[in-house]
């Protein structure tokens, strides 16, 4: 009878430990929103590995043409080129740099897409088209989001424009066990992986550097000291239970 009294006593203790207040899972709780900071502006900085789209389109079609190559795919039997209306994408290589049509060598790397975009249009006009519009686009974003969420995994994003929050939803919102005061964002800055700390239940996570996130930004969540503690119980616990078993094994054994 003590036995089970002292077994419920304890599993009551885990029960009221274990709950969580509202204060520790609801967002945006606290500090005033800086409404100067607030800005639905984001920028997209090429790095090495994007792989670019780019479109240049003209009023005079013929003198753009060259700078739109279709992807090329080649026959097995014959080896002949086959066409597709697929658009060839390019590829910032280590140095920063795209192999483009006629115009050759760009280095991209580094800069903004507004940049990348007047860099072009100086390059071919008057030169080659006059007044030429140009779209590029990055046909490999990508983010990353792992930890304490209920779908961890790598998402592709369309649209390029995806912020923290954008992300947490794809993954399926942080389970309650994850902790939302300390998200932590690893971003490829140069040469370099710079670490950021996002506090969710603050609403500075509106101004933060790294609300809209970049491409091959990794979001991760960290678990709780419930959720930790409850790991290492279990993993003590299956660990006693085994000895246990191979103790018991051992002595029917010995004892025969």
């Amino acid at each position: 009878m003590k036995l089970k009294i002292k077994a419920t006593f304890i599993l009551l203790i885990l029960l009221i430990s274990s709950c969580v207040s509202n204060k520790d899972i609801a967002y945006f709780q606290f500090d005033e929103i800086e409404q100067n900071k607030v800005s639905n502006r984001f920028k997209t900085i090429f790095k090495p590995d994007d792989l670019l789209q780019i479109t240049i389109s003209s009023e005079d079609i013929d003198a753009a043409m060259p700078f739109n190559l279709p992807a090329v795919t080649f026959g097995a039997s014959n080896s002949a080129a086959i066409g597709s209306p697929r658009q060839q994408n390019y590829l910032i290589d280590s140095k920063g740099e795209i192999d483009f049509p006629i115009l050759g060598k760009l280095k991209l790397g580094g800069i903004t897409r507004e940049q990348a975009i007047e860099l072009l249009k100086t390059k071919l006009s008057p030169d080659y088209i006059s007044n030429p519009t140009i779209n590029i686009r990055i046909a490999n974003f990508k983010i990353t989001v792992y930890g304490d969420v209920q779908r961890p995994g790598t998402f592709t994003i369309p649209n390029e424009r995806v912020s923290i929050l954008d992300a947490i939803g794809l993954a399926g919102d942080l389970n309650i066990s994850g902790r939302r005061d300390n998200v932590m964002v690893i971003r490829e800055e140069g040469n370099r992986k710079v670490k950021y700390k996002v506090n969710l239940l603050s609403n500075k996570t509106l101004t933060s550097p790294v609300f809209y996130l970049q491409q091959n930004d990794v979001v991760y969540v960290e678990h709780n000291k419930a959720r930790i503690q409850s790991a290492i119980s279990n993993t003590s616990v299956s660990l006693f239970i085994s000895v246990t078993g191979l103790l018991i094994t051992i002595v029917s054994l010995l004892t025969r």
